[in-house]
């Protein structure tokens, strides 16, 4: 029996119910423990903000996924449960003790290992990038391995002003779920999708300024393994789906749909590679620190950032039938462009 909108809709209210009313107690409890995200340094914040947030997107989660979803139908499912929830874990603890960045990159890799291995979540081709068609097993596991890593660290690297990340994650889970239940009515991945869009809007209603909570390295990581779990079934499913909901393109449509972070990380990283610095370094060159800089407000930069997202995403989907080389070259070069626009602004200001 397909599955019924009503379901994807009691997800959605289930996970936006629990997030909402888990929130004023997170906040209350971080604040008599005195578990605070401390402002200075490359921060942006001046008052001392709760950084717990993650803890309600997860429960509402957890507990939206676990009583909905139909694991009879997806199992692999079981094991995306596993990896937000080790992910939470090392998030919490950074959040609260801090934890060095080896001990959260070798987490990072064991969950995307559980990921690729046991939930086979992978991507197992390239379709004809490079040339390259499928993908040797252990080539594929290795590759999946490497992109998700990277789309957990590129949410974790735009969580920097209030509203930001849980505002682009929210698109992409929106566009992903969307697309799922599109495809197959009988998605339970959509009823994921939209379980994370009813957390984040409920979060984003205590976090956008003046943000009373901040999601953390627990959110952000969660966030990262969802939509690199989203971004991978997505490109996977239309290796062999061909119904009226077909996308061509489709690793190239991913990347468009997750263009602010990937973008971001991809820039950071670069100029700090050309400056001769480690490219895990900080600095204060993403492309939220530039449009603060520029004296736009938080809410105000997140905006801007954001319909960028959405003019990539439509280009994307317009205009995947041109293929992977041309597409891709597009969407780089128009977010160059644009990067180098806001970059000239900043230095003419």
């Amino acid at each position: 029996m397909p599955l019924n909108i009503e379901q994807i809709f009691y997800s959605f209210i289930t996970s936006f119910s629990i997030t909402f009313l888990a929130m004023p107690s997170i906040i209350t409890v971080a604040k008599l423990k005195n578990l605070y995200d401390e402002p200075g340094g490359r921060k942006i914040h001046k008052t001392r903000i709760p950084n717990l947030g993650g803890i309600g997107i997860l429960a509402g989660l957890i507990f939206s996924i676990s009583f909905w979803v139909n694991f009879s139908l997806d199992a692999k499912i079981q094991y995306l449960i596993t990896a937000i929830t080790i992910m939470a874990f090392l998030g919490i603890k950074d959040d609260i003790v801090g934890l060095s960045p080896f001990k959260k990159f070798m987490g990072q890799i064991f969950t995307a290992f559980i990921l690729v291995i046991w939930g086979d979540y992978r991507i197992s081709s390239l379709y004809g990038i490079f040339n390259i068609g499928e993908l040797p097993y252990i080539v594929s596991v290795l590759f999946t391995v490497l992109t998700i890593i990277i789309i957990i660290n590129s949410f974790n690297l735009i969580d920097g002003i209030n509203g930001l990340s849980g505002t682009i994650a929210l698109l992409t889970s929106l566009i992903f779920g969307t697309w799922f239940y599109m495809a197959n009515p009988n998605s339970q991945l959509a009823i994921v999708a939209f379980a994370l869009t009813g957390s984040l809007i409920a979060f984003l209603r205590f976090n956008v300024t003046p943000a009373k909570i901040f999601m953390g390295d627990t959110g952000s990581l969660i966030l990262g393994v969802m939509l690199a779990v989203f971004a991978i079934e997505f490109i996977e499913i239309n290796k062999t789906y061909r119904g009226v909901y077909y996308i061509n393109s489709s690793p190239i449509v991913a990347i468009g749909i997750l263009i602010i972070p990937l973008f971001d990380l991809l820039r950071s990283f670069s100029i700090r590679i050309y400056h001769k610095r480690s490219p895990f370094s900080a600095d204060r060159n993403h492309l939220h620190h530039i449009l603060v800089d520029l004296g736009l407000s938080h809410s105000f930069a997140v905006v801007v950032l954001l319909l960028f997202n959405i003019v990539i995403i439509t280009f994307v989907f317009v205009f995947r039938n041109y293929g992977n080389y041309i597409l891709g070259t597009a969407i780089l070069l128009i977010s160059i462009l644009a990067a180098h626009f806001i970059q000239k602004k900043l230095k003419n200001k």
